[in-house]
């Protein structure tokens, strides 16, 4: 594995050549489509096949898996060109063999809206032991506010991912609040009520683990929330039913803030099974551009964590999702526009920018003048930001990773994810 970053000059052809891997592989792991538009200061990921097979008149998956010695799966994982899609042609060449570097099993999970792209989540879902769709919230009563989630239950079950129902503090209205949190946690009566709806519904529909995400709780509901997870733990664990909680990127136990002062950390992760940090957003919507998750942030958080329980229990929350902030910024009135880690490239490729690299941050950004000569600034992820923060799963052994989202591809970062982890 190599990660290639590209130069004046250089295509796709000139590039596999240089490899001595054909174009058509680069393509395959950096989701890359004619006509292969590149920009100066992209990266790409870099995998040798070390195995292939051409497909022939009558061939299916199943049956080249068995004859490859492999299986249907991991043959989406070595092919993400497919997008988890069994459909062949005769003549398609299909990796059966990958190098890879696996030292390790890494849980893996992510969220997903109900309304996702089908061919989207179909071609991550390989890459993914566990789904979280987003998301039930609850009414002040302590009942559950449903979801369509009979679509996204139906494809984890197609890939053999374990579904965990999402609940968070969505109210009927649609919108997150946490006053009705408090309503719940002040009561032990309605905290039996939700934990009690919740488990029903898990077992109505077939939930395989729970996801919790409470936020802006302030520090006097603290231990009230420690103690509802503790609840829900003790409901569950007699179903082998695992239980993960969401905690806000904190790097000290009395950091201020509403967002911060509702999580003990200790407390929460002696009530679960894992936590998910929410090691992203320092770059945000509403905020002065600037990296996501840049690497000395996301290690400062980690470390702060693993003072507080043990290695095991952190899920590391990965961003797959970009920013284009329109310049110059104002604060209250700029907000950045969302778009995905494989669009970023893209957009710097259509309006000839260069791509730069943070080493502080361990980031890529570009900046580029629109068709109406209004400057904008891109900060995304790449295969080189990926392997820095997948990097602290190995350092710090890590449980494991937590996208947030599923929403939008990342050929590259999910196939480095397969080179260096395998999913239990």
């Amino acid at each position: 594995m190599q990660i290639y970053v590209v130069k004046p000059g250089d295509t796709l052809y000139s590039i596999g050549r240089a490899l001595s891997l054909a174009p058509g592989f680069l393509a395959r792991y950096n989701g890359l489509r004619e006509p292969y538009r590149l920009a100066v200061g992209q990266s790409l990921l870099v995998l040798y096949p070390e195995q292939t097979v051409t497909v022939r008149a009558g061939d299916a998956l199943s049956s080249i898996a068995a004859s490859s010695g492999t299986d249907v799966l991991s043959l989406f994982r070595m092919n993400p060109n497919l997008s988890g899609s069994d459909q062949l042609y005769p003549g398609q060449v299909l990796v059966t063999q990958l190098e890879q570097s696996r030292t390790r099993s890494a849980f893996v999970g992510g969220y997903a809206y109900p309304y996702v792209q089908e061919s989207v989540l179909r071609g991550i879902l390989p890459f993914a032991g566990a789904l979280m769709p987003f998301t039930y919230g609850f009414t002040p009563e302590g009942a559950l506010v449903p979801m369509d989630d009979e679509r996204l239950l139906a494809l984890a079950g197609e890939y053999g991912v374990r579904p965990f129902l999402h609940l968070s503090t969505l109210t009927a209205a649609g919108t997150f609040s946490a006053a009705q949190a408090s309503v719940v946690l002040r009561s032990e009566a309605l905290q039996q009520t939700l934990a009690e709806a919740v488990l029903q519904k898990m077992q109505e529909k077939g939930y395989m683990g729970l996801d919790v995400d409470f936020e802006y709780l302030g520090r006097e509901l603290a231990e009230a929330y420690a103690q509802f997870l503790s609840r829900l733990h003790g409901l569950l664990a007699p179903y082998g039913l695992p239980l993960i909680a969401a905690l806000a990127p904190k790097t000290s136990a009395d950091q201020p803030g509403t967002l911060y002062e509702g999580y003990d950390y200790a407390a929460v992760a002696s009530a679960c099974d894992a936590v998910l940090l929410m090691t992203y957003e320092w770059g945000y919507t509403y905020g002065p551009p600037m990296a996501v998750a840049p690497i000395g942030a996301v290690r400062r958080v980690v470390e702060f964590a693993l003072t507080q329980m043990e290695p095991g229990k952190i899920l590391l929350g990965f961003p797959n999702y970009a920013y284009d902030w329109t310049l110059p910024f104002t604060a209250g009135a700029t907000r950045a526009q969302s778009i995905g880690n494989e669009a970023a490239p893209l957009l710097a490729a259509q309006y000839g920018a260069e791509i730069q690299f943070d080493e502080q941050a361990q980031t890529p950004y570009f900046t580029y003048l629109d068709e109406a000569g209004q400057p904008h600034e891109v900060w995304f992820e790449d295969a080189r930001s990926a392997l820095a923060k997948f990097g602290l799963l190995t350092e710090y052994g890590l449980l494991g990773l937590g996208y947030w989202n599923f929403m939008r591809p990342f050929a590259a970062g999910f196939s480095l994810q397969n080179y260096l982890f395998s999913i239990p």
